[in-house]
């Protein structure tokens, strides 16, 4: 039978320009107050963003270009934009071949930047980064195309921020990196990263970040990756989500979710759902949840929604319980927006 039908779709978001087809192009920031919201998506050189007015009916827009050391770069692409929600502050952090970008959490005032090293590289290959994370109150997580994770203090306030660490423990471009959004059993690690050969890393976020557990690659990209309750659930280019225990790296359950490459998870924290987005043109909501007894990892599907002929590559999660959730696709220049029926 036809899974149930728990969304229906609301009124879209117009854009600027439509979204690139780039793993994980949508974050929605929630602003205190009813039903207040930021989202941003990346295209070519810039990013669009996108701010609900207080009566909920207009949208202002604001466009923030790929920057070099403060100087605007045409030839620079995007490759994320994510917001950062730490305990003292909001920022917003872009991506690029060129660096990385933080701002303040409207896009009004650039508050960081860090040039990537390209020495560091082969001439023939591409330098970018990629994958955004807040992790330990005080922590950004920055991955790059050879397989860093550049890890920067963030103060309460101001521009003081500096590279605390770099972790090397990946060999392939980082993909995603996700903080617990739960509670982390003991032992279960904050922090986990992806790369593009499959391979996992779960950390503890700290003064030193330390490596708990490394999850070999299976012979497939994963594109984008979650953590929730000290468990990892990580989505592939051959369309499984896999969900392992975070704290020994053992592997809980799999499936085929998609027909295709999976583009976007995002995690409900408070009730453990998991949202997932493919090429396929489908969007799926699964249930995650601890058996009690057992303590086994549970998936349960929920909905399955078809964004027709459309390329999926951003889906998030509008609220901390999963009552709505946004969609962006490769060439379309709207947000789609579903909430629960």
């Amino acid at each position: 039978p036809p899974p149930r039908r728990m969304y229906r779709k609301e009124k879209s978001i117009q854009l600027k320009s439509s979204s690139a087809a780039l793993y994980n192009n949508l974050s929605v920031l929630r602003l205190p107050g009813r039903q207040l919201a930021c989202f941003s998506a990346v295209h070519g050189p810039s990013v669009n963003v996108v701010s609900a007015a207080a009566d909920g009916l207009g949208f202002s827009h604001r466009q923030l270009q790929a920057k070099e050391g403060g100087m605007a770069v045409s030839t620079s692409v995007l490759t994320q934009a994510a917001w950062c929600v730490l305990p003292s502050r909001v920022l917003l952090v872009l991506t690029s071949q060129k660096g990385i970008q933080m701002y303040e959490s409207d896009g009004s005032i650039m508050v960081y930047w860090h040039a990537l090293d390209i020495t560091e590289h082969p001439p023939a290959e591409a330098v970018f980064a990629r994958g955004i994370a807040a992790a330990g109150g005080r922590f950004i997580c920055v991955g790059t195309s050879s397989g860093l994770v550049l890890v920067f203090d963030i103060p309460p306030k101001g521009t003081n921020i500096t590279v605390s660490e770099v972790l090397e423990e990946h060999h392939d471009a980082i993909t995603d990196i996700a903080a617990e959004l739960g509670q982390a059993p003991d032992g279960a690690g904050d922090l986990v990263t992806a790369d593009d050969a499959g391979t996992l890393c779960v950390w503890s976020a700290g003064e030193e970040f330390a490596l708990l557990s490394k999850i070999p690659a299976f012979g497939c990209t994963c594109s984008s990756v979650k953590l929730w309750n000290g468990v990892v659930a990580a989505g592939y280019g051959n369309g499984q989500i896999r969900l392992y225990e975070a704290a020994t790296g053992l592997l809980r359950a799999e499936v085929n979710a998609h027909a295709r490459w999976i583009y976007a998870l995002d995690l409900a924290p408070q009730t453990g759902k998991l949202l997932s987005g493919a090429e396929d043109s489908f969007v799926h909501v699964w249930k995650l949840s601890r058996n009690p007894d057992t303590n086994d990892v549970e998936i349960e599907h929920c909905h399955a929604e078809c964004v027709t002929d459309t390329q999926v590559c951003g889906a998030r999660f509008c609220d901390p319980e999963g009552n709505s959730f946004a969609v962006t696709g490769y060439d379309l220049s709207e947000i789609f927006r579903y909430s629960q029926a």
